[in-house]
């Protein structure tokens, strides 16, 4: 069982990190812009959901096995990128929706959920990140080192949810305006394919 000064002084390290730029928040930010506040706070839902897995990962010790097989970690990246991909040609093809300024072709909330999940547990990145984390927050003598550290992916959770439901309340309103026009959404959407883009070919080229 961790202590409380450890449960606070993670949860503001997670919290900090969660608002570093980064694959998943850029991610929030695009849905957020083109689909709204709501749409944002779905796809939060989909990346903490994929934390869950991580951090099952890693408590288990499977994280360790990933990281000392390249073959493996290559293909989880590949398929994390041919996603990221078609996510990309979904935004740019999609057109926008001119009558009661709604979103273009909205893909629906559960659907952006399964996108959160999907782009958060093929990017092997987290799970190597949560390798080196959390075991420096974990006390041999506080306890089971595997339930310290899915009590600490509980709280890396909670400031996950914290930092990109706030980064979605704000692009949200500042792109409401924005996404009325039928110009404005085909400008949002072609903006959002290039992101994917950028994210696919960083997830390739990174590094364990």
């Amino acid at each position: 069982m961790i202590s409380t000064a450890t449960a606070i002084s993670f949860f503001f390290t997670a919290l900090l990190l969660g608002y570093a730029p980064g694959p998943d928040i850029i991610f929030v930010l695009a849905q957020s812009a083109v689909h709204g506040v709501r749409a944002g706070l779905a796809t939060t839902a989909g990346l903490v959901t994929g934390i869950c897995v991580h951090t099952t990962i890693v408590a288990l010790g499977v994280a360790a096995l990933i990281k000392a097989s390249p073959v493996a970690f290559m293909l989880i990246k590949c398929a994390g990128a041919a996603y990221l991909l078609y996510l990309a040609w979904l935004s740019w093809k999609a057109t926008a929706v001119q009558h009661q300024g709604k979103p273009a072709d909205f893909p629906g909330y559960f659907a952006l959920y399964r996108r959160g999940i999907i782009m958060n547990i093929t990017n092997p990145k987290v799970t190597m990140f949560f390798l080196a984390l959390l075991p420096q927050f974990c006390d041999p003598a506080a306890g089971n080192i595997g339930f310290q550290c899915l009590q600490l992916g509980l709280i890396f959770m909670a400031a996950t949810v914290v930092a990109f439901s706030s980064v979605s309340l704000l692009a949200g309103r500042i792109f409401a305006r924005f996404n009325r026009t039928a110009r404005g959404q085909v400008i949002l959407n072609k903006a959002c394919a290039c992101i994917f883009v950028s994210l696919a070919a960083l997830l390739v080229v990174s590094e364990i």
